[in-house]
């Protein structure tokens, strides 16, 4: 267990919007700097979920060493805390090694325990389940009225039924407003966040492709494959994009092209929410994601910062 942080180099960190290329470039840079791989996109922490979360293939990491890839069932639960404490133990290890940690993935919130200095409260699954029941007997409007008035900061900010159970939760269990175990931002160890800014319009024609790309390759077959696994029992895993829509055509009541478009659609809006998150954080430094120049950028920061 990492308690502390130890002496180490920074963290380097690849964020930005799904599909702007965050793999390549931490593959690349990686190359550059003697580096390894750390996922921080907490639906790839899934093993089978490949086409649907555009996973790096092992031909694709040229050789670099990925962490954190492939280590939940389709059943299990993602949790922010568990991969806190599991993500500073393989980065300080990477470190003790003598190679760089180079943290990539666009789940900002899973980036930010990662990198900084965060308090996750517990769970209680009685609680968790009793809140279940309220939502699904009275609405996510009636959960999110009685977040407002114990946690309006973050009642304006949770958008999915989810969260808005677990900010709920936390606040039974602690009596404090989940907003409140955010604090301002400020680095466990010394870090360095490369963002990757994208043209919108581009990014959207690009989302697109990808998912046509995906189905494709397979993707309703391999929800097909890992719904015989369980895939609708996982809290996490069944409301993956892609993978939610197309249980659907398996249950009959979408058809592909239907699938297709609503995972278009959902996969562009989760792209702008990223946006925003990342763009909230003063200390991303950001570049181009086409500069032809790109990985020679991201190296000059790197270099400058200290290697």
């Amino acid at each position: 267990m990492v308690s502390e942080p130890e002496r180490m180099p920074p963290v380097i960190a690849v964020v930005g919007p799904t599909g702007s290329g965050k793999s390549d470039l931490a593959v690349a840079l990686a190359q550059r700097i003697d580096g390894e791989v750390v996922n921080a996109d907490a639906m790839q922490f899934y093993r089978g979920m490949d086409i649907g979360t555009a996973k790096i293939t092992p031909v694709e990491r040229q050789g670099v060493p990925h962490h954190l890839l492939d280590i939940l069932d389709v059943r299990d639960e993602a949790s922010v805390s568990t991969f806190q404490e599991e993500a500073r133990e393989v980065i300080a290890d990477i470190h003790r090694r003598g190679r760089r940690a180079i943290l990539a993935g666009g789940s900002g919130l899973y980036v930010r325990a990662a990198l900084d200095v965060i308090e996750f409260p517990g769970t209680d699954p009685v609680l968790r389940s009793g809140l279940e029941s309220e939502l699904a007997a009275g609405g996510l409007a009636a959960l999110r009225s009685r977040l407002e008035k114990v946690d309006p900061v973050s009642a304006g900010r949770l958008g999915d039924a989810r969260r808005v159970v677990r900010a709920l939760e936390v606040y039974e269990l602690t009596q404090r407003p989940f907003s409140s175990f955010m604090p301002e931002r400020r680095y466990w160890q010394p870090a360095l966040q490369l963002g990757l800014t994208v043209d919108r319009e581009e990014l959207k024609e690009r989302l697109a492709l990808r998912v046509h790309r995906m189905v494709d390759r397979g993707l309703l077959d391999e929800v097909r494959r890992l719904d015989q696994e369980g895939l609708r029992e996982g809290r996490t895993a069944s409301k993956a994009l892609g993978y939610s829509q197309f249980l659907r055509v398996l249950d009959a009541e979408l058809t592909v092209d239907e699938a297709i478009g609503e995972t278009i659609v959902a996969t562009r809006k989760f792209a702008r929410r990223q946006q925003t998150w990342f763009r909230a954080d003063p200390r991303i430094a950001w570049l181009d994601w086409k500069d032809p120049a790109l990985v020679d950028a991201a190296f000059a920061l790197v270099d400058k910062l200290g290697q």
